[in-house]
């Protein structure tokens, strides 16, 4: 079992999980993060840490998030990793919970 970042953290990247992940596993890109299904060990520390609530365990993803899974391996290959917490986005709590993002998600 791996963690995913889903469509919530999309415009939001508050990085918080980023501080606790023992294996730096989190990829960053330009509005978002991804976790690094190969790198994750499953320890559980980020999921709580995440404000928008956007991480989950993979067997728990929403049915309606089921392609983050795919997209977190896919771009967790292409993106670099990140082991400090950066500049959250100003407007990062103006798009918390806001639903429909993925048209939003820059590569």
């Amino acid at each position: 079992m791996t963690f995913v970042v889903t469509e919530n953290c999309i415009r939001c990247k508050y990085m918080d999980c980023v501080e606790v992940c023992p294996v730096d596993c989190f990829h960053e890109g330009p509005n978002m993060l991804v976790i690094d299904p190969e790198e994750c060990i499953d320890c559980t520390l980020c999921e709580p840490e995440c404000p928008s609530e956007a991480i989950y365990a993979d067997d728990e993803v929403p049915e309606d998030q089921q392609h983050f899974i795919k997209l977190n391996e896919e771009l967790s290959q292409e993106w670099p990793v990140i082991t400090e917490i950066g500049d959250v986005p100003a407007d990062a709590d103006e798009w918390k919970d806001k639903p429909n993002k993925l048209d939003l998600l820059e590569r």
